[in-house]
């Protein structure tokens, strides 16, 4: 069944590319099809007009639709992860060549906007301890806190929180 709802992706000339490095990224994940520019354009004929793909079950598509309009942080999509080792891969296969964020936040080299999330980030984030949860929210300003692993996500049945090396928070955050 085809969904109701689709993200229409606007790509200037990587559609094709930025579709293959999606797929490439996400675990059963698959091109399903590819239209392609004709005689009236407006792309160069036999070149990618639209992907369309899938990304562990959700479908996008993808448009060459040349350099009028980029990607703003206005909209992203947020990748639900259960353990630290999800955060860490997803982080580090998005991130590259792009651009890392606070509080989970990513530019991917195409400009597209992630927020790489573990689940347990909203429990955390609810802790009783006002202390933990000021902390928490000072470690996640800062660029990749979620991807370099300075916040162990490992199960919301392990509840843990844990300081990875040697990450300290500057004391006006706290």
């Amino acid at each position: 069944m085809k969904q109701k709802i689709t993200p229409f992706l606007w790509f200037d000339g990587k559609a094709e590319e930025a579709a293959d490095f999606y797929v490439s990224i996400f675990p059963g994940s698959k091109i399903l099809s590819a239209t392609r520019y004709g005689d009236a354009g407006p792309g160069p004929k036999g070149s990618v007009m639209t992907v369309l793909f899938e990304l562990n079950g959700q479908q996008f598509i993808a448009l060459n639709g040349g350099p009028q309009f980029k990607f703003t942080e206005a909209v992203s999509f947020s990748v639900d992860c259960k353990t630290q080792e999800e955060v860490d891969a997803f982080w580090e296969k998005l991130s590259a060549g792009g651009e890392e964020g606070p509080c989970g936040w990513l530019k991917d080299k195409y400009g597209l906007s992630w927020q790489i999330v573990p689940t347990i980030l909203v429990e955390m984030l609810g802790d009783a301890d006002p202390l933990r949860r000021a902390v928490l929210s000072a470690v996640m300003k800062f660029p990749g806190a979620l991807g370099h692993g300075i916040l162990t996500a490992d199960s919301a049945d392990e509840r843990r929180w844990e300081r990875h090396g040697t990450f300290h928070a500057p004391s006006q955050y706290i």
